[in-house]
């Protein structure tokens, strides 16, 4: 047998460019960044495998069990407290997951979209509109198992606009497939699980964003009585640990329940502080009358930033009123306005330092 030669690389290499017609090798789902959904994977059946998650709920029972005394905590929390908390933790959790994704979104302009439908640029329109699309999910309304097309909000389109694999329908028959194969899984698991799957099988675009919508939603099934309490599993509040697992599902449901665990310890921690200055708060204005002061502190507990058209529109008062009562909320020392400007103003309710939540690094 004649040695190789360089010629005979060189042709090697050249029958393998010949077959540009044949599809490359397949990107896993960890390895593709967000904003940029990998394609769909025929092998799906080999990356949502439910077995390999059964096996790894198993070995973190421990974490598991500590993410659901935690969760049931939170719901208890929500269930006793008043209705804008739900509000002002769905609001922080997007604004955490478009650090995640790419948006970066400060609070006070998604606040200001969600109840106005103000604030929108040319450069921000997609953003604001999936931030607005999370918050609606995250905050209200029905959960993933209820109706998927109904949640992710797909009206049916002509199937002769797309090829047959990448149809909507049949992408969201794959999601529920990958569900209804998830049975017997807590929904914890259950969720980290979706959340890869639908990063695969979503649309380029809002596939991340709506993977970790989908994923809280489902994994707040584990409440007592699902959609009285938290609506929600927190997943980045924290950061994004939850949502960068990767490898083998068991390497991405350490990372899952990681992340989880931290940002609920976050959300209930921050619930803290904002009835310790709710109750302060009471204190304060026990002297002011009028139904603008205890409106404009209804607003402050149930949104992280607030500006003028906000309270304007919400408490019914004039513009001059909300003005003069958070000046007084300011000297005060109930609120403070944070852009140090004088116009666009954004006041946040004056929060006292936790050294607990300083400790765990959970504000």
């Amino acid at each position: 047998m004649r040695p190789r030669s360089d010629l005979d690389d060189q042709e090697d290499r050249s029958n393998e460019d010949d077959l540009w017609f044949l599809p490359g090798p397949e990107l896993a789902d960890e390895e593709v960044p967000p904003g940029a959904t990998p394609e769909r994977s025929h092998g799906q059946g080999r990356l949502f495998d439910p077995a390999p998650w059964h096996a790894a709920q198993c070995l973190f029972a421990g974490e598991l069990a500590e993410v659901a005394g935690l969760f049931g905590a939170l719901d208890q929390r929500l269930r006793d407290g008043p209705a804008g908390w739900r509000s002002r933790l769905a609001l922080r959790e997007v604004a955490d997951l478009g650090w995640w994704t790419g948006d970066r979104l400060d609070v006070d302009r998604i606040a200001l979209w969600v109840m106005l439908r103000i604030g929108s640029t040319e450069d921000t329109e997609q953003a604001l509109a999936r931030a607005g699309w999370a918050m609606r999910h995250l905050s209200s309304g029905l959960f993933p198992v209820e109706g998927l097309a109904a949640f992710l909000e797909r009206a049916p389109r002509p199937m002769a606009a797309f090829a047959p694999q990448t149809a909507p329908e049949a992408v969201l028959a794959d999601l529920a497939e990958v569900m209804a194969a998830g049975e017997g899984l807590h929904p914890v698991v259950a969720a980290a699980r979706l959340f890869h799957a639908w990063r695969s099988l979503g649309p380029p675009g809002s596939a991340d964003i709506e993977a970790a919508v989908l994923a809280a939603r489902h994994g707040a099934l584990m409440a007592r009585g699902p959609g009285q309490g938290a609506l929600f599993l927190p997943l980045a509040q924290t950061g994004s640990d939850a949502l960068r697992g990767q490898g083998d599902p068991e390497a991405k449901l350490a990372a899952w329940l990681r992340g989880a665990e931290r940002a609920t310890l976050a959300a209930l921690l921050h619930l803290d502080r904002v009835a310790a200055w709710r109750a302060r708060a009471d204190m304060r204005i026990a002297d002011l009358s009028g139904r603008t002061p205890p409106r404009l502190l209804d607003l402050l507990e149930a949104w992280p930033q607030i500006t003028a058209p906000m309270a304007e529109a919400e408490t019914e008062a004039s513009r001059a009123a909300v003005q003069r009562n958070l000046a007084i909320f300011e000297a005060r020392g109930l609120v403070r306005e944070i852009t140090g400007q004088g116009r666009y103003r954004v006041w946040s309710a004056a929060l006292e330092f936790s050294i607990a939540a300083s400790l765990r690094g959970a504000d």
